[in-house]
């Protein structure tokens, strides 16, 4: 077998914003690192993040603090989050922000010439640290470069198909170079997960191609948990018209600059769902609740910024209700609210991207809108201090990780949350490296061979399972089984449909070379897509309740016995999923007390 090799302290799989800074934090801890990306450098989901970056730096609100922002995060989980991924968060974000600053980052800025921050949907102040709408991109810009001075190597357009490792952790990871097709080994004791999520596995997704549940599937398969993978986010606000746009994100920056949603009617309908125990949780006092229920257009925090998972279910219900627009959606519009010069200004992104795209000008029509699968909140089980997963040398970091936003996250906090864990998790891969150093097994011979002709076995056959078409009954089986709202019959049916698809999947075939195979990549990324598939609906048929980004309309109420209750899927020996409880992290008592605060 031709085979590259090469030697690192740490391999990090991924370059988004949490494998960036995981890279930059080991190499700055002395690490030997490596940076392994699926696609190009710079071309990483982290950029479709354009709102901002959440964080208490008070700003604009002197008010706010680490301590209202972790109780916004923990109450936007459904207080599902592990309370020490999301304290650590929140004490750790500001600094993180003005570390990105002191890189070279160009943040909007206040009159005072502050980082400037807006409102988000879930936020008791406007926290987000942005730059227009284009935030994810800064971020990615300004981490890239940083990156590339220090010298950290890049593997582009390299995918990694299996980590690898013996009894005592991880010993290195097994790829290949997409565009020749040539086999590829890194011998390393740290291997840090940063592959993002599983938006690919759903027919409607604003995630793009490389989503596949890389990095969930890998755990798994070196024997890592995964955590709570029934939470899929599904962002209330994708395009559903035209089709060239279908399922693009629109920020939330259009509701947090004014936009507003409306049915088929005309109807401002959000005023319609704002439940009673979010107002009064949310509200420093009932006068206050009150006032914003009754004051629809003064509030400066409208019902359109209630968290995602209560917008993206009021839009559901209103197209439900016959409500909805031609396609399928209802109405986002800005362009009654805000001049055309001032959403150029704000979201210049937005209005290039669907005026070129589309031929939609949102400065002077309304969009047509609809949830579409966006973000998982489950992930790799980890240590909230260190990233470390259940396997010694394995780390995760990102959408990847679990834990840290509970049933629901809030928006803003993905950019914060990569920018946290993944210096935590570089530093943490970086120290264990060290204490391994020279004391790593070389890459088993049989291991890698192993690797390889699982790579290769759809060139083996013929005439077997086309992978465009098991993507398309997967996706179609996510979409119409386990989508935004669920009942125990059509999960069950969505898992039967699982174990077949596992079947046609295990026959897949490729026709033509290693090189430049589109249809051989797909079918090394279905596997990963369907475990993470199985890992979603079997935890999502476990939990019978609704909570954050799971509904069930069996279960449609909230259980405070499951509020306890934390969902871990395990792999078999047979290649399959189980789920077992186990009991969510004790607060301690200083930190439950914020949530008695009334100021």
């Amino acid at each position: 077998m031709e085979l590259e090799r090469h030697e690192y302290d740490v391999v990090v799989v991924g370059a988004g914003g949490a494998g960036l800074r995981a890279a930059i934090e080991a190499h700055e801890s002395g690490a030997r690192v490596a940076v392994v990306c699926k696609s190009l450098l710079g071309k990483a989901h982290t950029v479709m993040a354009e709102g901002g970056i959440a964080a208490a730096m008070a700003n604009l609100w002197p008010e706010d603090n680490w301590q209202v922002h972790f109780r916004d995060t923990m109450r936007g989980g459904k207080m599902l989050n592990h309370w020490r991924m999301a304290q650590l968060h929140a004490q750790e974000a500001p600094d993180r922000v003005r570390e990105l600053e002191d890189w070279g980052a160009l943040f909007d800025r206040t009159p005072d010439g502050l980082i400037s921050q807006r409102d988000f949907g879930g936020h008791r102040y406007a926290r987000l640290a942005h730059v227009g709408d284009r935030t994810g991109l800064e971020l990615i810009r300004t981490l890239q470069q940083r990156t590339v001075a220090l010298g950290i190597d890049v593997y582009m357009e390299c995918t990694v198909t299996r980590v690898l490792r013996d009894d005592a952790g991880i010993t290195g990871a097994f790829g290949y170079w997409r565009e020749s097709g040539r086999f590829v080994a890194w011998h390393a004791p740290s291997v840090v997960l940063a592959t993002g999520g599983i938006g690919k596995s759903y027919k409607v997704t604003s995630n793009s191609w490389e989503y596949t549940g890389d990095g969930h599937s890998l755990a798994m398969q070196a024997g890592a948990t995964l955590v709570n993978m029934e939470f899929v986010q599904f962002h209330p606000t994708g395009m559903v018209w035209p089709p060239s746009v279908r399922g693009i994100l629109v920020t939330e920056s259009v509701r947090g600059d004014g936009g507003i949603l409306k049915n088929s009617a005309g109807n401002r309908f959000m005023f319609d769902y704002i439940p009673d125990f979010f107002r009064k949780e949310t509200a420093e006092t009932e006068a206050e609740a009150d006032r914003w229920y009754e004051d629809k257009k003064n509030n400066r925090r409208p019902p359109e910024l209630l968290p995602r998972d209560e917008v993206a279910r009021a839009i559901n219900s209103e197209v439900k209700a016959g409500r909805g627009t031609p396609h399928g959606g209802v109405f986002l519009d800005i362009a009654s609210r805000r001049s055309p010069e001032y959403i150029r200004k704000r979201l210049p992104s937005m209005y290039h991207q669907f005026k070129e795209l589309a031929e939609v000008d949102i400065t002077t029509e309304a969009m047509e809108v609809g949830p579409t699968c966006h973000y998982v909140m489950g992930g790799v089980e980890v240590d909230p201090d260190t990233e470390a997963a259940r396997v010694p040398g394995l780390f995760a970091a990102g959408e990847v990780a679990g834990g840290m936003h509970g049933s629901n996250r809030l928006g803003g906090n993905s950019l914060s949350d990569l920018l946290v864990f993944g210096r935590r998790a570089g530093a943490a891969a970086a120290a264990h490296a060290t204490t391994r150093r020279g004391n790593v097994a070389p890459l088993s011979d049989d291991d890698l061979a192993d690797a390889a002709r699982a790579a290769l076995s759809p060139f083996e056959r013929e005439g077997g399972e086309n992978p465009y078409t098991v993507q398309h009954d997967l996706q179609q089986t996510m979409h119409d089984l386990v989508g935004i709202i669920r009942t125990a019959a059509e999960m069950e049916q969505a898992l039967e449909r699982i174990e077949a698809l596992k079947v046609r999947v295990a026959n897949l075939s490729v026709e033509g070379h290693r090189q430049y195979n589109p249809g051989w990549h797909l079918a090394l990324d279905l596997p990963n897509m369907l475990i993470v598939s199985e890992c979603i609906a079997r935890a999502a048929l476990e939990r019978q309740e609704s909570r954050g980004g799971h509904t069930r309309d069996d279960f449609p109420a909230t259980d405070a016995e499951w509020a306890r209750i934390n969902l871990i899927c395990s792999p078999t020996a047979e290649g399959g999923v189980t789920v077992t409880r186990q009991p969510l992290p004790q607060m301690p008592g200083e930190l439950a007390e914020i949530f008695e605060e009334t100021s």
